[in-house]
This record gives structure tokens, C-alpha cells and sequence, in this order.
């Protein structure tokens, strides 16, 4: 903790004050199985910047395999996030997801199609923010499992894109790419940390986040029967 602590106080000031930002993304979560094929999860997720906690978000899933390359989900955030005047304000957002993975010999494939929706969103910004509002999202990673090894490479990318119409609608607006490692532990714990580049795309005030994250997630077995 004081090591993620002390990247939090470093990393900022290596960056430009205005359009650049440095922050620290945790996440921990839990999951388990409901009946066959159908799974539920819960986690939270905290942001913090150079002004402390920016933004914190408990979360609730629920996760049905199609089969075994597909896998639809549906998430329900409640937002409690930090304005430019400092005030915090609630709003609740629904993800509806398609998951699809693939391994190729050590080569893990996933891609996962998102919608999202937010609503009672009370915001001191009069801008399009595509976290937190309507957007539809892509994204696609690889990872490759090392042999003998603890830590397996992974990569991904994803694009934002505003279907709505208006000033800042129908087009790409967000880039986010991660490279980092996943921890091979056992198959009940999930362990990741990184970085993400973060920048937004035909919005005014231009702004790209520069973040560390950590995660951490846990699946609860269900005993079997005798």
C-alpha cells in the first residue's frame, strides 16, 4: 500500500498540469455461480488524481454463457463522482456487454462489444463525457500465458464512440489502451496491475489521463454434491 501510495504522489509531477493528468485506479471484486451458465459478480472500483478520490463506483453483474467462446452480461454501476467544483454527484449507469475469447496455443483472444447507458446524471460540465454518459464501446485484448512463468503479458484497446446525435455525437471520441501483467495464481484469485493510456478524441478541452491501476478478484466456488 505505501508503494501504490507513493507512485500516487510521484507520478503527477512528471506530468503537464493542464491537459495532462496522472491518477491510480484500484479495483476488488467477488463473484460466484447462480445455477448453470449463470454467474453473478460484485466489485468496486476507486479513481484518484492529483486532488484525491475522483471518482468511486460499487457495481453488480450478472454473467450468462452462451457458450464456450461467448458470454453475455449485464452490469449496474452507481456513480458517485468528483466535479471541477469540487462537490460530488450521483448517477447510476447500465452496461449491457458480448463477451467472446479464442486461444490460439499460449495466445489468449478476447473481445467485448459494450453499450451503455447513464441516467440521473448531475454534471457542472455542459460537454459530452463518454465514461459517463451514452456510448457504445470495443474492445479487444491478447494476452500470452509464459511458460514457468508467474507473469503473463496482456494488451488491450478500446475506442468510445457517441451515438447520439448532436455537436459531439456519431463519432469516436475516447482511446484507452492498457499494457500490463496478469498473475498466474490459482484459479480462484485474479491478480492484474498496469498502465493505461487515457485520451479523448473530437472533444473540446483535450484531455489524456495517465493511470496505474491494480486488481483484484475473487470466485467463489460452489461445493459439489455428494
Amino acid at each position: 500500500m505505501r508503494k501504490i501510495a507513493l507512485l500516487f504522489v510521484i507520478f503527477p509531477l512528471f506530468l503537464e498540469a493542464q491537459t495532462q493528468e496522472g491518477m491510480v485506479w484500484t479495483e476488488i471484486g467477488v463473484g460466484g455461480r447462480i445455477i448453470k451458465r449463470l454467474d453473478w459478480g460484485a466489485e468496486v472500483t476507486t479513481r484518484f488524481g492529483s486532488n484525491g478520490l475522483s471518482t468511486i463506483f460499487p457495481q453488480a453483474s450478472l454473467k450468462y454463457k452462451v457458450n464456450k467462446f461467448l458470454r453475455f452480461s449485464c452490469d449496474y454501476r452507481y456513480i458517485y463522482d468528483k466535479q471541477l467544483t469540487g462537490y460530488y454527484t450521483n448517477s447510476h449507469r447500465v452496461n449491457f456487454n458480448l463477451d467472446g475469447k479464442y486461444q490460439v496455443g499460449r495466445f489468449y483472444f478476447k473481445a467485448r462489444a459494450r453499450y451503455q447507458y447513464s441516467f440521473d446524471r448531475l454534471s457542472s460540465s455542459e460537454f459530452y463525457e463518454p465514461e459517463f454518459d451514452q456510448a457504445l464501446r470495443g474492445k479487444l485484448e491478447v494476452k500470452y500465458d509464459v511458460n514457468n512463468f508467474i507473469f503473463s503479458p496482456i494488451m488491450n484497446a478500446e475506442m468510445f464512440y457517441n451515438p447520439k446525435f448532436g455537436e459531439f455525437g456519431q463519432q469516436i471520441n475516447k482511446m484507452r489502451i492498457f499494457g500490463g501483467f496478469e498473475l498466474d495464481l490459482s484459479s480462484d484469485h485474479e491478480v492484474s496491475f498496469g498502465y493505461i493510456y487515457d485520451t479523448r478524441i473530437n472533444l473540446p478541452n483535450p484531455r489524456t489521463r495517465h493511470i496505474l491501476c491494480l486488481s483484484y478478484g475473487y470466485t467463489i466456488e460452489k461445493k459439489k454434491e455428494k
